[in-house]
């Protein structure tokens, strides 16, 4: 019988059930069973690929943490149990601190307690750290609770303070026979409660002063949004706790602080409807006059006020209180803002009384690349909106530079101007691959539609936070107010939706409907491929391979990592190589200039739309560029020249080892390169065999229709079940190959 049964139970919530797997992996368990509760099909899926030891317990959808805790614990067998949420950590260590910690206290319970030999410690408190998108492990305040009682088990009668650790079971550890004795009441989705309720129950409790266990508390605006009612159950979970306390003076004592403190609080801080509020507060006061101790003792101060006024029920004398405290606090803040208004007063004034007039039902916005031009899934979705609904007027929004560029006719707005604020205040709809400006205002009835511009493979959002040289200075906070703004986020996989969740966690709709750009790869004809060719100067019968390296954060300028003119020698005269540079060098000086229309090398660097170039290559050859992803819908060869995965990996932070999963062969070296081509691998059994797979994952919801889709869902309203479905891949047919574009 194994000491501890650790249960890791819910749903891989923004892919952090993988972290606390791998830090389990990282550090075997001796004395401890490790049971996965995997809620969901992503939960099931990421559990099976780890260690062998690990049980694996498969709930559908939708389970709750109660029932998915009740069938972890169904599974133990250890002596004692600990409940790790799949969302949260465990410290390097922490299962076997835990294990010898009980098994101290198993063996101490050996030994007659001649003050109580029937008393048995139940429970056992750990300290923990807490996590949060913008802070990591920060220690708690638990600490000193738990170094005020030492190691010697007791009765909670004799530490009632202990009542004020924060109330989580994973800072807990809780003896099986226990658990099984109460887990009708201890099985409650209201976490909180079970944490009270298991120490009230106890016997006696014990400490571990040492940080067990990692908090993770998710951003609110990234969980669904609570019903207003649902703050009454705040004061239900107290009723229920208060009988528990039975003749123990001290601890109800404890319990009722820690009531009035709550209530308070969320009175205070929550934006109730008024019929909400005044029920909140009816029983908020109920409850306070029912359980205060005798002889309780109000704090001093304004605490004290607030508490006076509670249990007297004076609802509207609490408000007309925390009234004028507002008004104090919003007079100190408008004389800070006042001053920094000042310097955009004009245009601000503009904005605002844009933002007053109507929303145009019939206008949209769309913007991509910062404002770059007409490209990427905004132009596919714009595209078929003029096809679908031509009664929405499209206004793009283009900076000065790039507004001589733009298709004949296309109407525009350079940012900044007075036309450009106007538009954006009165637009329905609001359309972009990165994010609009920060002083862009969302207005009630206006959409905002995330369509991204890849499939990550390299760390992205708040994961960029550890990656100092990716984020280059950030600003997180900024990042997800744009975040907060979107009300859709379009998504080509499932790989791709999980990890926007993870990296831009806000409450917005993952349309998992396909890239839009990604269309054109089952819809163009063999004439678009020889047209694509021709515009490029492909001669018939020559293999045209495209290479496209992205771009490194470590490096200040497009360096080709290739040497090109060596290795178009090398490949022949009957092969070309279209040479694309990374978007964020378009202002550097190319070294591709001495190059260019060389014969065998040509620079496309500046050549649009991307996809004519992938129409138009018989092969890519690229590092780890999300072109990778899209180029697999055309189901044609992919080479990966990875010379730095492991310092790409390290200072840029990946989501998947590309080594490991990737799109067909892999070389390291330009001479394996070479050689990968001269050899014929790289159109091989082996290659199409990891290009199979790679496309099983990452081409999952593109097929040809996906731009349809997204304006029939959000342009149109159309309900999700009423759009064309995803076609599944055996039954997609991708554009023709050159070769057979030429036959």
């Amino acid at each position: 019988m194994p000491q501890l049964s650790l249960i890791v139970y819910g749903p891989n919530t923004q892919g952090h059930l993988t972290e606390l797997l791998d830090s389990l992996d990282a550090h075997p368990l001796t004395d401890a069973e490790v049971i996965v509760v995997a809620v969901g099909e992503w939960a099931r899926e990421t559990a099976e690929r780890h260690t062998p030891d690990t049980v694996t317990v498969a709930l559908p959808e939708g389970t709750g943490d109660a029932a998915a805790r009740a069938a972890g614990a169904a599974r133990a067998a250890g002596r004692w149990l600990h409940f790790v949420h799949a969302k949260d950590g465990l410290p390097a260590g922490a299962p076997r601190l835990i294990a010898e910690r009980t098994a101290e206290l198993d063996a101490a319970g050996t030994e007659p307690d001649p003050g109580d030999p029937g008393n048995p410690v139940d429970v056992l408190l750990l300290d923990h750290v807490t996590t949060t998108w913008q802070t990591a492990a920060t220690p708690s305040r638990d600490g000193r609770h738990l170094a005020a009682v030492g190691r010697a088990p007791l009765p909670l009668a004799e530490a009632a303070h202990l009542l004020r650790l924060s109330p989580l079971l994973g800072n807990r550890a809780l003896r099986a026979a226990f658990w099984r004795a109460h887990e009708e009441e201890l099985g409650t989705d209201d976490e909180p409660r079970a944490a009270h309720a298991a120490l009230l129950r106890a016997g006696r409790v014990a400490c571990l002063n040492q940080a067990a266990y990692d908090n993770r508390v998710l951003r609110p605006e990234s969980l669904p949004p609570r019903a207003p009612e649902d703050r009454l159950g705040l004061v239900d979970r107290y009723e229920s706790l208060f009988p528990l306390t039975g003749e123990r003076r001290a601890v109800r004592t404890v319990l009722y602080d820690l009531m009035v403190r709550d209530l308070l609080r969320t009175f205070a801080r929550e934006d109730l409807p008024d019929p909400v509020a005044r029920e909140f507060f009816r029983r908020a006061s109920l409850a306070a006059l029912r359980w205060r101790p005798e002889g309780h003792r109000r704090p001093a101060g304004l605490e004290g006020v607030r508490h006076a006024l509670l249990e007297e029920g004076a609802y509207h004398r609490y408000r007309t209180f925390q009234a004028a405290n507002r008004t104090r606090r919003a007079a100190r803040r408008t004389v800070r803002t006042q001053r920094r208004r000042l310097g955009t007063k004009v245009r601000d004034h503009q904005y605002r009384r844009a933002l007053n007039r109507p929303l145009r039902p019939d206008l949209a916005v769309f913007a991509a690349y910062w404002d770059r031009g007409v490209a990427c899934n905004p132009a596919a979705i714009a595209a078929k909106l003029a096809e679908l609904a031509p009664h929405i007027h499209p206004v793009w929004v283009v900076t000065g530079r790039d507004a001589a560029l733009l298709p004949p006719g296309t109407d525009h707005v350079v940012p900044g101007t007075r036309r450009y604020w106007e538009t954006l205040a009165t637009a329905t709809y609001l359309t972009n691959n990165v994010n609009f400006p920060n002083a862009v205002v969302k207005r009630p009835g206006q959409i905002h539609l995330q369509t991204h511009h890849g499939t990550p493979l390299k760390r992205m959002g708040l994961d960029q936070m550890d990656h100092p040289a990716a984020a280059k200075g950030l600003d997180f906070a900024a990042l997800l107010a744009r975040t907060d703004r979107w009300d859709y986020s379009v998504s080509a996989n499932s790989h791709s939706t999980r990890m926007w969740e993870r990296a831009y966690p806000a409450r917005y709709t993952s349309l998992d409907h396909g890239y839009p750009r990604n269309d054109v790869y089952y819809r163009a004809t063999a004439a678009d491929v020889r047209a694509a060719r021709a515009r490029l100067g492909i001669a018939p019968g020559t293999t045209a391979v495209l290479y496209a390296p992205t771009h490194r954060d470590y490096e200040a300028g497009f360096t080709p990592r290739l040497d090109l003119a060596a290795l178009a020698d090398r490949l022949g005269d009957r092969t070309v190589l279209l040479v694309r540079a990374h978007y964020f060098y378009g202002g550097t000086a190319s070294p591709l200039t001495g190059l260019r229309r060389s014969g065998r090398i040509i620079d496309v660097s500046s050549y649009d739309p991307v996809e004519e170039l992938c129409l138009a290559a018989d092969a890519l050859v690229t590092d780890y560029s999300s072109i990778m992803f899209d180029y697999a819908n055309l189901d044609r060869p992919i080479v990966i020249h990875a010379d730095d995965w492991e310092t790409y990996r390290t200072t840029r932070g990946v989501y998947f080892d590309l080594m490991a999963e990737h799109p067909g062969q892999v070389a390291r070296t330009q001479e394996e390169l070479v050689e990968i081509f001269a050899s014929g691998a790289w159109r091989d059994e082996s290659a199409a065999k990891a290009r199979a797979a790679f496309r099983r994952r990452f081409c999952e919801y593109d097929d040809g229709r996906a731009a349809e889709r997204v304006v029939r869902r959000v342009f149109l309203g159309e309900p999700e079940e009423s759009l064309p479905p995803v076609l599944p891949l055996e039954d997609r047919t991708p554009a023709p190959t050159p070769e057979e574009a030429t036959a």
